[in-house]
């Protein structure tokens, strides 16, 4: 970890801000090799074509790791710097799941700030806050279960950034 490189990082935006690569760019100024932890499923065609699309701007120094629920368990794993893409489908897969979201938010904290893993972690999440209200009582649930996923990643966070149009703004 460089004296510039906080040991966490939490990247907020919008859906196609940029903030997937602004948090990959991040981790490229370390020392390689790098790790990639995806919450992703590809559970349908249109999901394994934007899983291959981010799969695609990675080469070699990366090492993906598919962590869809586990991601508490699999962070005190890691030796390199990180990068978790995304917060907010891991939070929809602990939904779908039925999991307690505030326990294991509780979890995924502490693994972060448990010390075990002493480079950088990079934490991509959704701003779903800032656009319609949802239609459905699942949609407005997600919405408001993300937004106190964000707070309390925020909380958490050395530095909070947010992008929009590909632009960072440091928040804190």
């Amino acid at each position: 970890m460089t004296d510039e490189t906080p040991r966490f990082t939490l990247v907020l935006g919008g859906a196609r801000s940029g903030k997937s690569h602004y948090a990959e760019e991040l981790i490229k100024r370390l020392p390689a090799p790098w790790t990639y932890i995806a919450t992703a499923e590809a559970l349908d065609e249109e999901m394994r074509q934007r899983i291959a699309h981010h799969r695609d701007r990675r080469d070699e120094q990366w090492q993906t790791l598919d962590a869809p629920l586990t991601l508490a368990e699999t962070i005190p794993t890691l030796a390199g710097p990180t990068l978790i893409d995304c917060l907010t489908l891991w939070l929809s897969n602990m939904m779908f799941a039925e999991r307690d979201i505030d326990a294991e938010t509780e979890r995924l904290i502490a693994a972060i700030a448990r010390g075990n893993h002493r480079a950088p972690i990079v934490a991509v999440s959704n701003e779903v806050g800032m656009g319609l209200v949802p239609e459905t009582a699942l949609g407005r649930a997600f919405r408001d279960a993300q937004g106190r996923l964000n707070q309390r990643m925020a909380a958490a966070a050395d530095r909070v950034v947010f992008v929009a149009a590909g632009l960072p703004l440091i928040l804190k």
